[in-house]
């Protein structure tokens, strides 16, 4: 394989390389690390020497992004607050490479669902249950048997399988609850709001330190209702709310005069939200303003 080879082989894998880094790490910044790492070895690899390149591609950068999520763990001990997973916009600022890397499951409550495997039951389940890999491959990647491989994604699974909600949402139905309730947020309308968040509704922020927010979930519909209620009462017409698909799904993108000021995915059963992740953090902001800007321009 020659260089203009070696090169297009990898271009063609990246979003690939891109997807899985994303998954294990839930950070687009220490994605495009691995990814670029991944870049420089396969570049000073000798490449006649690799029978199957999109194996050991993908087996590089999945051992790459165990290494980083392990020190990612110990780093998020510390983090001020309630870390969530950063979002990426998938709506019409997103490029091709986006969409591709983004294809299945990879909400911003599955990412931090994901949170609660070790690194290499992650990298497993995903490998498996995502890339459609098979065992053989994924027990060669993280360096163990191909029986324990299948164990820990059946653990990962049941354990995934015991948070997430029930009854997923069709899209049509997840839109149209998305766009009542932003109707309802613009008009400051307490009983709508209140009547489409679940009476056992949470809410999760993530402020990063470096802006307020809660430290630890707002527990209640009733209790939730009044904060948005508060921030209708407080800021009036100078609060926007634009619909977007984060991570692939609808979402707000909410705007204080003319700033965006967070991110809001929601988890829903297409009748009542569930759940909701507000990402304030504006390092975690920064990447969907710049994409916003681009589309704009």
């Amino acid at each position: 394989m020659g260089m203009n080879e070696a090169t297009a082989t990898f271009s063609a894998l990246r979003p690939r390389l891109h997807g899985i880094a994303y998954r294990m790490l839930g950070s687009v910044a220490e994605s495009e690390d691995v990814v670029q790492d991944i870049w420089l070895s396969w570049n000073a690899a000798e490449h006649t020497a690799i029978e199957n390149a999109e194996a050991w591609l993908v087996a590089a950068t999945t051992r790459r992004a165990i290494d980083r999520l392990r020190a990612a763990k110990v780093r998020r001990e510390e983090y001020v607050g309630i870390w969530l997973p950063e979002p990426v916009l998938t709506d019409h600022g997103a490029s091709p490479e986006d969409v591709q890397e983004l294809a299945g499951d990879v909400s911003v409550a599955f990412l931090l669902l994901l949170e609660r495997l070790s690194p290499e039951a992650r990298a497993a389940f995903l490998l498996r249950e995502v890339f459609d890999i098979d065992y053989a491959e994924i027990a060669d990647t993280i360096g163990k048997s191909e029986a324990a491989c299948r164990q820990l994604v059946h653990r990962a699974k049941d354990q995934l399988r015991d948070e997430r909600p029930r009854h997923a949402a069709p899209r049509e139905a997840h839109l149209a609850l998305m766009r009542r309730f932003a109707e309802a947020l613009a008009n400051g309308d307490f009983p709508a709001i209140r009547s489409m968040l679940a009476v056992d509704a949470d809410l999760t922020g993530d402020g990063g330190g470096k802006v307020t927010s809660f430290p630890k979930p707002m527990l209640g519909g009733q209790r939730i209702a009044q904060l948005f209620y508060a921030s209708y009462l407080r800021y009036g017409a100078a609060v926007e709310v634009r619909l977007t698909r984060i991570n692939g799904e609808w979402a707000f993108l909410r705007y204080i005069e003319g700033q965006l000021e967070s991110v809001q995915t929601f988890v829903t059963d297409g009748e009542k939200i569930l759940s909701i992740h507000v990402q304030r953090n504006p390092d975690k902001l920064r990447r969907i303003e710049q994409g916003l800007q681009g589309f704009a321009a």
